[in-house]
């Protein structure tokens, strides 16, 4: 059997199956063998029914029969019930409001059942069906359960790995050299280890090859595009710092020593003869535009094309502005497109402004090369955008873009151009060095002189009024008020698992009936038209609005000097690096910034955790430690960078990283190729 094999060609599914298991991702032999189990049971740690004490939490495992869909006799409460038996007797299981149970789990299905024992049975235990092998096998305790949905158990999932699992051809795609170097099990063997462990130890040895596995070849792919890239001819630009410098004196601060740094990096990259591709990371405030446009000087000073691409209308603007402001003293075109329009600057009717030009009329100058500089939206990469001489392609909040995207945009011509990529999200240096492997990395640590820190506080329930009342003294100074919601609509409470979270229009109908009755609010969500999202945006940059209620939309590029004040609600659901790059949007301005941070848990933990944003340095420190605090999964966007749960688990460990690193750099530099490895089709993808 081999592991590309369909797995409709092998069993019977129905259809319902067949569409459950497309859910889990899981079509092929390799995808139910690579569906690894989130976490192992023990039988060990069971008790039979003859010895439970009530009053006491306990595990029993037993056959499952009598089951039923009822409603209590008093208060019609929707319940179900059913009788689970052992060798030693029986017991009663009840579940209040949660009637589907009842559906869900198989007359006569062995079952583990977890939960506070009283005299008249289990109450709302926890419950899963587990292979029937488990519920008599003494020697080989430890049990997987597998991620399931409506259609496919755990348990159907089980079985069918033990089928298939004992006749399928394996060809291990790491070389055996690297195994034995890191001490990591053999593909079959770490498959049996990993869906059949006998012991606990060996379960992780197995989980360890996979998560190398993933990194190793993600690191691989990155390693090729970064010798693709070292292949091809790009511009050579001559410029040293000191022909930077008088540019860099106009700016409105001191450059930092990270500033500096960064400038001189590019600057030999430029140098090199092949395309530049370097990540520029810094936090909110730390100048990555200034750098950017110091980038943009050595480029257009040599007759040559920048092409700048934003995530959105709002960013590409503000960056257009931004521009003008720093090359208004050199005689350089510069022009912006996004879907609602174009701009040039500068006027020719007024020297000092910019203007509207036709789509057409901006092409044609970008083609010629009378525009130095062009500013955009994915409509920069449009196939009727040509540039004559495009020598440097710079993209903000990169991870935002996916890698073909980017491709359009760095290989137009025969010379491809350097790429700068920047972001403000705070990405941990292990998750940096896997994901953007194909980049060097510059990071911008310090922030400029000057700089006002954001005075940040964590508001329990109890002190909401407090917080408020501080809040009206800066909006009656002049000041303008973020306030961040997890949700755009309530949920509907009725609905199974819904989260009971602030939403944004709910929120600012109360502010405004409750609290701010005075002030203009607006809201701002990702679910608005474009044109609406501008108009709000721009309202509020004119101050026409006090109180911006929005998600987390606001997280990346939204610039308002006037706005110093920010609440986040429902903090406890964002990330510490997220809540960090949302307090960076009242940094923008030159008065005290202030951040307040509304939790609704007042756990210990949770506390903790938020004060974290008090003491940490940085947004580096902070991504680095949600890393280790809350999980991989606590990182904003894990699910677009492609890294499984396994993967992200991998990325805490910096040694891991670093030899799939080393592994992969020496098998691209070598020149060598792996059995069942292709650039095209990399392996977890």
């Amino acid at each position: 059997m081999k592991l590309e094999g369909k797995l409709t060609d092998i069993f019977r599914i129905l259809p319902a199956q067949e569409k459950a298991l497309e859910r889990l991702g899981i079509t092929s032999v390799k995808d139910l063998l690579y569906h690894f189990p989130h976490y192992y049971a023990d039988t060990a740690e069971a008790r039979s029914i003859a010895n439970l004490e009530a009053g006491t939490a306990a595990v029993i495992f037993g056959k499952i029969s009598g089951l039923k869909i009822k409603k209590a006799f008093r208060k019609k409460i929707p319940m179900a019930e059913g009788i689970v038996t052992d060798a030693t007797g029986s017991v009663k299981i009840v579940w209040f409001h949660q009637p589907y149970l009842a559906k869900m789990l198989d007359e006569g299905a062995y079952v583990r059942v977890e939960g506070k024992y009283s005299e008249r049975g289990f109450s709302n235990p926890k419950i899963e069906s587990v292979p029937t092998l488990f519920s008599k096998n003494k020697t080989h305790s430890l049990y997987p359960i597998y991620p399931e949905t409506r259609g496919v158990t755990s348990n159907w999932i089980y079985h069918k790995i033990q089928q298939i699992l004992p006749k399928t051809e394996f060809e291990d795609p790491i070389p055996q050299e690297i195994l034995k170097k890191y001490n990591l099990p053999s593909l079959k063997t770490a498959l049996v280890w990993i869906h059949m462990p006998k012991r606990i130890q060996d379960a992780e040895a197995a989980r360890k090859r996979f998560a190398f596995e993933e990194i190793f070849f993600i690191q691989l792919e990155k390693q090729i595009v970064r010798q693709k890239f070292r292949e091809q001819r790009a511009f050579v630009i001559e410029k040293s710092y000191k022909d930077v410098e008088n540019f860099i004196k106009n700016f409105s601060f001191q450059a930092t020593g990270a500033q500096k740094r960064a400038i001189e990096a590019i600057l030999g990259d430029f140098k090199k003869g092949y395309p530049m591709s370097r990540l520029l990371e810094g936090d909110v405030g730390s100048g990555k535009t200034a750098v950017a446009a110091v980038a943009t000087y050595a480029v257009v000073t040599h007759k040559l094309q920048v092409a700048y691409m934003a995530p959105t209308e709002i960013l590409a603007r503000q960056h257009f502005e931004s521009f003008i402001k720093y090359f208004s003293h050199l005689p350089i075109q510069i022009a912006l497109i996004t879907g609602s329009g174009c701009l040039k600057f500068p006027s020719k009717v007024n020297p000092k402004s910019f203007t509207n030009i036709s789509r057409s009329q901006l092409l044609k100058w970008v083609a010629n090369g009378e525009i130095a500089v062009l500013i955009g939206t994915h409509a920069l990469i449009q196939k009727s955008v040509k540039f004559k001489h495009l020598a440097l392609a710079i993209v903000d909040e990169q991870h935002r873009f996916g890698t073909a995207q980017r491709q359009q945009l760095v290989s137009k011509d025969g010379v491809t151009p350097h790429l700068l990529s920047m972001t403000a999200t705070p990405i941990p240096r292990t998750l940096a060095l896997t994901l953007y492997g194909d980049l060097d990395l510059t990071l911008l640590d310090e922030m400029p002189l000057g700089r006002k820190k954001i005075i940040t506080e964590i508001i329990t329930p109890e002190n909401r009024s407090l917080a408020y009342s501080r809040i009206k003294e800066e909006l009656e100074a002049g000041r303008q008020l973020y306030v961040i919601c997890p949700r755009i609509n309530e949920p509907d409470p009725t609905k199974e698992l819904a989260v009971l979270a602030k939403s944004v229009k709910k929120e600012a109908e109360r502010l405004k009936n409750e609290v701010f009755q005075e002030y203009k609010i607006a809201i701002l969500h990702s679910k608005m038209k474009p044109v609406e999202k501008e108009r709000v945006m721009k309202d509020f940059q004119e101050h026409k609005t006090d109180i911006l209620v929005a998600t987390s939309v606001v997280e990346v590029g939204v610039n308002v000097e006037n706005a110093s004040l920010i609440i986040i609600e429902g903090a406890e659901r964002f990330g510490l690096a997220q809540l960090h790059q949302l307090r960076g949007r009242v940094l923008r301005g030159t008065h005290q910034p202030y951040c307040f941070v509304f939790s609704e848990h007042k756990s210990d933990k949770t506390l903790e955790r938020l004060k974290a944003l008090t003491t940490a340095k940085n947004g580096f420190e902070l991504a680095e430690f949600d890393l280790t605090q809350r999980g991989a999964g606590a990182l904003s966007g894990t699910k677009q960078w492609g890294i499984s749960d396994l993967g992200m688990e991998a990325i805490k460990n910096l040694k891991m990283v670093e030899a799939a690193r080393s592994e992969a750099q020496k098998i691209t530099e070598e020149g060598l190729t792996l059995s069942g490895y292709t650039p095209k089709k990399i392996h977890f993808e």
